[in-house]
């Protein structure tokens, strides 16, 4: 799934190009380099995201348990059942560690 990087809204592929359903911006489907992309690791426990559209997302105080540093990227991901709550994701600023938290 990739996201526009103006809006964060869908992006949906019309032939060679990609396309933001909201805002209307328009891409090169061979150029990613600006569009955030989520999958999932082979083990299906932690959303990765990956390629420079991390920079994009919010930033928040949160000790690293790997380096200590006190910012970090963060989302959210409803990862079970409608019922349940969220998951928020963190990763870190410094190091590039990647950890979740709990409600």
């Amino acid at each position: 799934m990739e996201f526009c990087p103006k809006c964060k809204s869908i992006m949906i592929y019309q032939g060679d190009i990609a396309v933001c359903r909201k805002c209307g911006y328009s891409k090169n489907a061979d150029d990613n380099s600006e569009l955030i992309t989520i999958t999932k690791r082979n083990d299906g426990e932690i959303p990765v995201i990956e390629g420079d559209g991390i920079k994009t997302l919010p930033i928040t105080e949160a000790v690293c348990p790997e380096c200590g540093n006190r910012e970090a990227f963060w989302w959210m991901r409803q990862l079970r059942s409608a019922d349940e709550s969220e998951v928020r994701f963190f990763r870190c600023t410094r190091c590039g560690k990647t950890w979740r938290e709990y409600d």
